[in-house]
């Protein structure tokens, strides 16, 4: 008799205990920050939009404050237990895209990255994260809730397998996941692609393998609105266009509404993400139950 042992299933994310190597900065509006860890080796990012969340200390804290994760909870348990800590006490969680992932010469993760957008043009907009990023150095630790493997729902930018054409719109919240999607796009695909960013100095090299277009809109030199400027943009007839957009919430419905209502495209061929919404903090736009809380 044959008997068939299956390999143990791998959940596809768990948490990662990680410190601060360095942080770069990368334009007046934008920073890097590069982290460590003993466990990165079963990390698996899947690229393009790979989200993940950050978990961070209050001010005064070594680490982040967060209840244990037990084996076989599917996350329920563990989020109420997190919740019942004290405000004041337990961890500052928010949702960021992964720029980066650095492999050693035995092919596993040494070291990952995440961008955050600083808000030096509006204090006011300035939350815990911006502000632990920018006092962020070497050994500080956080802890990461991110993919043990690459195929995971965490990456919102699934094209149909035959798409020939792309059209994507992001803002700087949304800019390391465009460039992330960018990067991962095949040699035969074009894409005309809308990038806004504070200043000029924000402005990020592009690398792809595609036939790219790429628009940056200058929000400090009075240049349109992303509407006007997607409206304003022939686009080729593709056979099997797909949308990504992400950024501000109400724009990206905006934007979605045109492509669908004036350009055609299929309902379920436009991937929109919500990073964040005009007015809200992230944890007011998480208590909101359309909320799409994602990346930078």
């Amino acid at each position: 008799m044959t008997v068939t042992v299956e390999a143990p299933a791998v959940t596809p994310f768990r948490f990662f205990d990680l410190r601060v190597v360095r942080t770069r900065r990368l334009g007046p509006s934008l920073l890097r920050v590069i982290f460590t860890g003993d466990e990165l080796a079963a990390f698996n990012g899947g690229g393009r939009d790979q989200s993940l969340s950050l978990f961070l200390p209050h001010p005064g804290q070594d680490a982040p404050v967060l209840p244990p994760a037990e084996p076989g909870d599917d996350g329920r348990a563990w989020h109420a237990a997190y919740r019942a800590i004290p405000d004041h006490e337990r961890a500052i969680m928010r949702s960021y895209t992964l720029s980066g992932q650095r492999r050693g010469p035995g092919g596993t993760v040494e070291e990952v990255s995440i961008d955050f957008v600083l808000h030096n043009d509006d204090p006011a907009a300035a939350g815990p994260a911006c502000r632990w990023a920018e006092a962020a150095a070497p050994g500080d630790q956080v802890v990461v809730l991110g993919p043990a493997i690459a195929d995971n729902a965490a990456v919102r930018c699934q094209p149909p397998h035959d798409f020939d054409h792309i059209l994507m719109w992001g803002d700087e919240t949304a800019l390391p996941a465009a460039l992330g999607v960018l990067a991962w796009l095949p040699a035969y695909a074009s894409a005309h692609v809308w990038l806004e960013v504070p200043h000029r100095d924000d402005i990020q090299p592009i690398v792809t393998l595609a036939d790219v277009t790429v628009t940056w809109l200058v929000r400090d030199e009075d240049g349109p609105s992303a509407l006007e400027a997607l409206r304003n943009t022939p686009l080729p007839d593709a056979a099997r266009p797909y949308a990504w957009l992400a950024g501000e919430s109400g724009t990206m419905k905006e934007l979605r509404r045109h492509l669908v209502r004036e350009r055609g495209y299929d309902k379920r061929a436009v991937t929109f993400v919500g990073y964040w919404r005009r007015g809200l903090s992230e944890d007011a736009l998480r208590a909101q139950p359309a909320a799409q809380p994602a990346a930078t």
